[in-house]
């Protein structure tokens, strides 16, 4: 009888435990979304003066070329880290690939792919936007300095960046069509 007791008493407290747990992580989870776009500058109706000049790199394209940030110059950046093993990658692909087909004249879209040799490398990432049928330019970062250059910690990862080279917005995880285009929105006026 007693044990029956003591295992009802420990099933309560671990359905409260779990309810508890439930309601912390609604309210903490709450203010938190991936699909975000945050402002680089303190204040967003902020001068250039206040934006911060995006960090130069040098990153590869398929054939070993060289191609630098700061060869765009003149022409508004999204530059989006991605990996082809990253499902949030996946998921937002499509969208870059649209707006890519929409805006590639006007707006310069950089995808690199976080390149560590490993789990991704050059070979693994070209046979995906090839199967996929992608068009935009793909860059590898097999140095991870625009990684570094960038602190990305997680990705996907993107930032917009405007024709004089400030960094003016970011967002981190997965964006969809409307974010997106509410970025570039940011760095086209």
């Amino acid at each position: 009888m007693k044990q029956n007791k003591t295992a009802i008493l420990v099933l309560l407290a671990l359905v409260a435990l779990m309810i508890c747990a439930g309601i912390l992580y609604s309210r903490l989870s709450s203010g938190f979304s991936m699909d975000v776009i945050s402002s680089e500058a303190a204040d967003p109706s902020a001068s250039e003066e206040e934006l911060a000049p995006a960090p130069d790199f040098t990153v590869y394209d398929f054939q070993g070329n060289e191609v630098s940030l700061s060869d765009f110059r003149g022409k508004p950046v999204v530059l989006n880290f991605w990996a082809s093993w990253c499902g949030p990658c996946k998921r937002e692909m499509p969208d870059f690939e649209s707006i890519y087909q929409e805006l590639g004249e006007d707006v310069e879209f950089m995808m690199v792919n976080v390149t560590d040799g490993s789990r991704e490398t050059r070979d693994s990432a070209a046979e995906f936007i090839a199967g996929e049928g992608y068009t935009f330019p793909v860059y590898y970062d097999s140095q991870l300095e625009a990684a570094t250059a960038y602190g990305v910690y997680s990705i996907p990862s993107t930032y917009f960046i405007d024709a004089e080279g400030y960094a003016v917005a970011r967002a981190s995880g997965a964006l969809s069509a409307d974010t997106l285009q509410a970025g570039i929105d940011m760095i086209t006026d």
